[in-house]
């Protein structure tokens, strides 16, 4: 998706404790990344998992393969509920908690980058203790 200021302007103040100007360069880059290497046939996690958690904290809309439009799901616990400051919070821990296990879940291994870049965009975005989240791939 592009991310445009009709997005920016729906974001709920609460729901970012960066620059809305960063947080819209981190999400259009990972967007961007997301689908040009899509286009070459490459599933891109890390950038996949920051988009996604970008469209949830901005209670963006997420056009399902089936062409239907709906808020975006949490990237994490997959709740419909759309972003706010207690389900950020709780989505932050879920993400943690699922990076943190050992041996890793499935969901993890299956999707080699998600769930570090979920936490990190979260940790960055949410609770400023981080850097902005790497969009280098993991292979």
């Amino acid at each position: 998706m592009r991310v445009t200021e009709r997005h920016l302007d729906r974001i709920p103040p609460g729901n970012l404790r960066v620059p809305l100007g960063e947080f819209a360069a981190l999400w259009s880059a990972a967007e961007e990344q997301s689908r040009a290497q899509g286009e070459r046939g490459i599933t891109d996690w890390t950038a996949g998992g920051v988009a996604l958690t970008c469209r949830w904290m901005a209670r963006a809309v997420t056009e399902t393969s089936n062409g239907h439009r709906q808020p975006t799901p949490a990237p994490i616990t997959k709740a419909t509920a759309l972003a706010s400051e207690e389900l950020i919070e709780a989505e932050f821990l879920a993400a943690e908690t699922m990076a943190a296990r050992t041996p890793p879940p499935p969901l993890v291994a299956t999707r080699p980058g998600f769930v570090e870049a979920v936490a990190a965009t979260l940790r960055w975005a949410w609770r400023s203790s981080g850097p902005v989240p790497d969009l280098t791939p993991v292979s």
